[in-house]
């Protein structure tokens, strides 16, 4: 039973992350925005791993270097992607955010090459390829989007996969300040509503909720709880099993947020998207270190906060 353990848990943190990808599609359905939403989700995940933080005899260090920490962790990992992704989630299908989100390893090799904290491989730069083929035909075929989505909306949701593969790129460089991920997830999320509070009211976009709750009101919030709980159990994931067998999860996120969107949205996609999504998993295995994961995985908002 204990061997088959992790195996169930890397099963279900891929089920929960890939799960918040239709619910971001399903929070931006009737009118809600990034500001707002960014606010409640950071607010969220902020309360639920601050208690967590606590429970476990912790506490969030508040030195200058954590501090740092949290600030790019805050807008590099929350707000600056959390932006892109709920705008494009108003136009693109939510099976095409998940693909797109495996496109994270493809963007954190190069710069972790320019970083200097990895090598080029002739096996990567293949990955690499693919991946970008499999971007490549959700742009270029007529029939691969819905009609009348905008293929700029796909460059805007890389920015996030960008955003994401930055973080973890930096985050290995850098350290976590002696803090494991959970405390840095926390620190950074509360700093998220702090610099997401007045952008949200001077937006207008401002979200306050009223009962009864609606569809998109609950959406933001089984999504922080499917968030802080994923990314709980990909810690304890990483330190039971290991850092390169966690990484996989990012094959099951993709792969369920997928199957989520067909079941629960009743989406329904082009051969070229079926395509694509082939190459994407080709280039991410192609892609990730044997030894180490390049970047750490995080799936809607998914990164250290989203």
């Amino acid at each position: 039973m204990n061997r088959l353990l992790p195996f169930a848990t890397l099963v279900v943190t891929g089920a929960a992350w890939g799960a918040t990808q239709p619910l971001m599609k399903v929070a931006v359905s009737e009118g809600y925005r990034h500001f707002g939403l960014i606010f409640w989700q950071t607010a969220l995940v902020g309360l639920l791993l601050g208690v967590l933080t606590v429970l476990r005899g912790k506490r969030l260090p508040l030195h200058a270097p954590a501090l740092r920490l949290y600030l790019f962790i805050a807008v590099v990992g929350t707000v600056v992607p959390g932006i892109a992704a709920y705008q494009a989630a108003v136009h693109l299908p939510s099976g095409v955010l998940s693909i797109l989100l495996s496109s994270v390893p493809m963007f954190a090799l190069p710069i972790a090459l320019v970083l200097g904290i990895d090598r080029p491989e002739l096996r990567r730069v293949l990955g690499l390829l693919l991946g970008l083929g499999g971007v490549a035909l959700l742009v270029l075929p007529e029939a691969s989007l819905p009609v009348g989505t905008q293929a700029v909306w796909i460059a805007v949701a890389l920015i996030s996969s960008a955003c994401y593969a930055l973080e973890g790129n930096m985050v290995s460089k850098w350290g976590t300040q002696g803090m494991d991920a959970v405390q840095v997830l926390a620190g950074a999320s509360i700093l998220g509503v702090v610099l997401s509070l007045p952008l949200a009211l001077a937006s207008g976009q401002f979200i306050t909720p009223a009962l009864p709750l609606t569809g998109p009101d609950k959406a933001v919030i089984a999504s922080a709880i499917l968030h802080g709980f994923a990314y709980s159990a990909y810690v304890w994931l990483v330190g039971r099993a290991g850092a390169v067998f966690a990484a996989q999860v990012s094959y099951l996120v993709t792969l369920f947020g997928i199957c989520w969107a067909m079941l629960f949205l009743d989406e329904g996609y082009s051969g070229w998207v079926w395509v694509a999504l082939a190459l994407m998993m080709a280039g991410m295995a192609l892609v990730q270190p044997q030894r180490k994961p390049l970047v750490p995985v995080s799936p809607s908002g998914q990164n250290a906060a989203g």
